[in-house]
């Protein structure tokens, strides 16, 4: 079972991202700040959650929650400074938009670069640990999601309404066939040297 806080003193805020490892789109980030007490109507890692659950889920995490926000950096950032930079940037601007500003934030991952002076702590696989941390996994990948079904309709020959980005066998497949978009992240190893050999 999940906890409901790192430490019970201070408001507390979770973060995490989604889309990190995915070949083509942003990278998106969720800060949420939880109340004490609540029902967590089954918030887990949102990894773990079908779709249809994360969704109904996001929307009640942002009914209930004290605040909430969101950051996105898309592909031509990540490009310019790497994704682990713009992870942490996407992260520290959703902090920052808080309509309430945390005196402490719990982050999912071993390490995080921020100019943001508020405490935190790094927790490795925190959003199988911390329920702020999951809701914000699940934030952040629901609205990742719905942007990758809107450029999947401007590119439906890589199936991002399936695979969001990511590199499934099918994705590099297709991008070893017909090539890459605007949106994949060019300084990713985004071909595959096998599929090239096979094709």
């Amino acid at each position: 079972m999940l906890k409901f806080n790192f430490q019970k003193k201070l408001l507390e805020a979770g973060c995490d991202e989604a889309g990190r490892g995915a070949l083509a789109g942003p990278v998106v980030a969720a800060a949420v700040i939880m109340p004490k007490k609540f029902d967590s109507k089954g918030i887990n890692d949102s990894k773990k959650i079908s779709s249809q659950k994360r969704l109904e889920l996001s929307n009640y995490i942002k009914k209930i929650s004290i605040c909430w926000a969101i950051s996105v950096i898309d592909n031509i950032i990540i490009d310019k400074i790497n994704i682990l930079k713009s992870s942490h940037q996407a992260m520290t601007n959703a902090l920052k938009k808080l309509k309430q500003k945390p005196k402490f934030i719990i982050i999912d991952g071993n390490r995080f670069y921020t100019d943001i002076k508020t405490p935190y702590k790094c927790i490795i696989k925190g959003d199988n640990k911390y329920l702020s941390i999951a809701a914000a996994s699940i934030i952040a990948k629901t609205h990742r999601d719905e942007i990758m079904k809107k450029l999947h309709e401007e590119y439906p020959e890589y199936k991002w309404n399936q695979n969001k980005g990511y590199p499934t066998i099918k994705h590099k497949e297709v991008i070893n066939k017909i090539g890459v978009c605007k949106y994949h992240r060019k300084s990713f190893n985004l071909f595959d040297r096998q599929y090239k050999l096979e094709l």
